[in-house]
């Protein structure tokens, strides 16, 4: 016996002749009796269903299957509330389009199950009822893998409508403050990326990022249609912590200024000229996108974002110093000195010279990890080669311009960053100041103990909800 077969006979079907329990009545049409009409007996073999309710049972299936697809409707427009902290408009049509081009597909799907359906109700063959099955559970499918994108963008919009709609805003306008510096730093016409990108709230340690317009698994290898920006809570409550905006935001705009291709060639050909072997070329290419993010953040925040990042990196000598072989992060123990040779060459060598001593009095033994020797022999002279070709030299992407010509971080902005912070201490709305400074601000009024550290992240997000 077939599995159909088997799961049509664990199924309890009503058998009772229902006609036979009518109560008979006389009628004197034409002097006889009224004879009720009975439905004729099915014959059909010990332990099968009758037709009658195995065709019941297949409309059913053709059913559920439609109305599951029904029930993945489109988000409405005020359906998180419509405060400002609310996903806009542009986000939710993102979703509804991605959600349409699927649901096209799986009405398709919902009308060969019909289809089938009927096909097996006129035809009660296993091999007919099996194609039903077939048809049916490809459908399922596609319901299953739909449902997940919707409870994915469901639970990020839901984020909105919390205690933590506020905190997420300000994130957002922060990603969106860079974005803006940015394209306003380049001297030819970009198309503008919309949406915006979007942040949400994520347990576990890291921060991450998923780039617009490329497949994400969560999603089924289905395209995102904006930047998400993950975000960890503690980063939030932290608010001297959330460099790591800049950080992601900037892993975008590598991808929305077509530069992902371009850097990693250019660093691979500066390596191997400077004589350095192709392994090691081959290592700073596969660091390529976290330096530029790395680099890119630190020209958007300036100095105060390398103690944030010696924050994070600073682990026990056996984590920090460990080499991963296939890693696209440099070794947390390199990451450092990579980001004070920028800050060197934003012009602030003090500030460069006191975090490389802080890192080196901590790791003092360069070899004591598991760096490969040819890696840490040419590194004095790669991370500065690194630095130059991804910071320092022109691409035809930014308009002939360097990557520091279009991100600038003038010495004065940290003196505005520094008034910030003062402000923020007090709860003084800080100005004018661009909103990526107020991460900074708020590491200088930690730093200088302008005052608690809940007090200074209460007015930190205070400070964005009035932009």
């Amino acid at each position: 016996m077939n599995g159909f077969s088997k799961t049509l006979n664990s199924l309890e079907f009503d058998t009772v002749d229902r006609s036979s329990t009518r109560t008979t009545a006389k009628s004197t049409t034409r002097g006889q009796p009224f004879q009720p009409k009975t439905r004729p007996k099915t014959q059909s073999k010990p332990g099968q269903p009758q037709p009658d309710a195995l065709k019941s049972w297949l409309r059913v299936q053709a059913l559920n299957v439609t109305r599951h697809a029904d029930a993945l409707r489109s988000f409405q427009h005020d359906e998180f509330g419509k405060d400002p902290a609310s996903p806009s408009d542009a986000h939710i049509d993102a979703v509804n389009q991605l959600m349409h081009s699927l649901r096209l597909q799986l009405a398709e799907l919902s009308r060969q199950v019909e289809i089938s359906a009927d096909i097996a109700k006129r035809q009660m063959d296993t091999r007919h009822l099996q194609q039903l099955m077939q048809t049916k559970d490809l459908a399922l499918a596609w319901v299953r893998a739909i449902e997940t994108i919707w409870d994915f963008y469901f639970e990020l919009f839901g984020q909105r409508q919390s205690q933590f709609g506020d905190w997420l805003l300000g994130c957002d306008r922060i990603a969106l403050d860079c974005y803006q510096d940015i394209y306003m730093g380049l001297d030819i016409p970009q198309s503008i990326p919309s949406p915006a990108p979007f942040s949400f709230m994520r347990t576990g340690f890291s921060p991450s990022t998923t780039r617009r317009g490329i497949p994400l698994a969560k999603l089924g290898q289905q395209i995102n249609p904006f930047p998400l920006i993950q975000l960890p809570y503690h980063r939030l409550v932290n608010p001297w912590t959330l460099g790591a905006i800049l950080h992601e935001v900037s892993h975008n705009l590598q991808t929305d200024l077509n530069l992902r291709q371009v850097i990693p060639h250019a660093i691979e050909q500066r390596l191997l000229k400077a004589g350095m072997s192709p392994k090691v070329a081959a290592t700073w290419k596969r660091w390529h996108s976290e330096t530029l993010a790395d680099m890119s953040g630190l020209l958007l925040g300036g100095p105060l974002i390398v103690p944030s990042l010696m924050d994070i990196a600073s682990l026990a000598p056996e984590t920090t110093q460990h080499f991963r072989p296939n890693a696209p992060h440099p070794t947390p123990y390199l990451r450092i000195f990579i980001n004070t040779e920028l800050l060197r060459r934003m012009g602030f060598p003090q500030e460069a010279q006191h975090y490389r001593s802080i890192w080196e009095r901590i790791y003092p033994k360069p070899r004591a990890g598991a760096i490969p020797r040819e890696i840490l022999d040419t590194f004095p002279k790669a991370h500065q080669l690194v630095v130059d070709t991804i910071c320092f030299m022109p691409y035809k992407q930014l308009g002939g311009k360097a990557l520091s010509e279009v991100i600038i971080f003038k010495p004065q902005y940290q003196q505005m960053i520094q008034e910030a912070g003062e402000r923020l201490a007090t709860g003084t709305d800080p100005g004018i100041v661009p909103e990526r400074f107020l991460i900074p601000a708020s590491r200088w009024a930690l730093d200088q103990r302008l005052a608690e550290p809940a007090v200074i992240t209460k007015n930190f997000y205070k400070a964005l909800g009035r932009r």
